[in-house]
C-alpha cells in the first residue's frame, strides 16, 4: 500500500471527526447562547451521519487530496437562529468561533496523546506496531485539525470568519459584506479547486503551528511498519 493511499485511510476518519466536532461545538454552543435549533432537528449529536453532506464530506477532500495533496472540506452547516440569541451580537461571534476553537482544542490535546502514547511503546514493544499507528491517526488529527480552524477563520461568507469580521464592519459595509452570502458556496468551492497560491499563502500559520507540534511530538514517534 502506497504512503498516499495509507495517509487517506487514516487521515479520513480524522476528518470527518474534526469536522463533526466542529458543527456539535456550533449547535452547543447555539444551545447556550438561547437557540434550540439544532437541537430541535436533531443536530446537536456525535452522530456523524447527521452531518455527512455527500459533496463537501466525501467528494470535495478526496479529489482536493488526490490533486493538491491536501484534503478540506466541510459537514452541513448546523443549523441556527441567531434571533433567538440572548445578545445577537456576542452571540453570533461566540457560535462562530466554537467550531474553530473546538479544533484547535483538539489539536493541542493530541500533542500529549502522542507522547503517552510513543511512551507506553516503550514501556510495551510488542504493541509499537499498533500504538505507532494510532500515533499516525493522532498525528495527522493535529494538522487536519490546525488546518480546518485556520481555513474556517478566512472571511468569506458562509465561513466561520465572515460572521466575526461583520459585526466590526460599519452598518453599510456590514449589509454588503453579506450579500455576498450568495454566491459563497460557489466561491468557495472555487477557491478550494483552484486556488491553490491563496490557500497556501492563508494556511501558513496552520504549516508553521503543524511543524512547532512536530518538533514536541517528533522524539516520542515510534518506528511504524505503516510507512515504509
Amino acid at each position: 500500500m502506497t504512503p498516499k493511499a495509507i495517509t487517506l485511510l487514516l487521515g479520513a476518519p480524522v476528518l470527518l471527526f474534526a469536522m463533526v466536532a466542529h458543527e456539535y461545538a456550533h449547535g452547543y454552543a447555539a444551545h447556550k447562547q438561547g437557540d434550540d435549533t439544532a437541537k430541535l432537528l436533531g443536530r446537536l449529536s456525535w452522530n456523524p451521519l447527521r452531518h455527512i453532506d455527500p459533496f463537501m464530506t466525501i467528494i470535495l477532500p478526496a479529489v482536493m487530496f488526490y490533486t493538491t495533496g491536501m484534503a478540506l472540506g466541510g459537514a452541513k452547516p448546523v443549523p441556527v437562529d441567531p434571533r433567538n440569541y440572548r445578545n445577537y451580537r456576542s452571540g453570533d461571534i461566540i457560535v462562530s468561533l466554537a467550531g474553530i476553537a473546538t479544533n484547535l482544542v483538539l489539536a493541542v490535546l493530541l500533542v500529549p496523546a502522542i507522547i503517552a502514547l510513543g511512551l507506553l511503546g516503550q514501556l510495551m514493544p510488542g504493541a509499537a506496531d499498533t500504538l505507532s499507528l494510532v500515533q499516525l491517526m493522532f498525528r495527522l488529527g493535529i494538522f487536519i485539525n490546525l488546518l480546518l480552524a485556520v481555513f474556517n477563520l478566512m472571511p468569506l461568507p458562509p465561513l466561520d470568519g465572515s460572521h466575526v469580521v461583520k459585526h466590526f464592519l460599519p452598518t453599510a459595509w456590514a449589509m454588503h459584506y453579506e450579500r455576498v452570502a450568495r454566491f459563497g458556496i460557489l466561491i468557495l468551492i472555487l477557491l478550494l479547486m483552484f486556488g491553490g497560491p491563496v490557500l497556501t499563502a492563508w494556511m501558513a500559520p496552520a504549516i508553521w503551528l503543524d511543524r512547532l507540534a512536530m518538533q514536541f511530538v517528533s522524539p516520542f514517534m515510534l518506528l511504524s511498519p505503516w510507512t515504509t
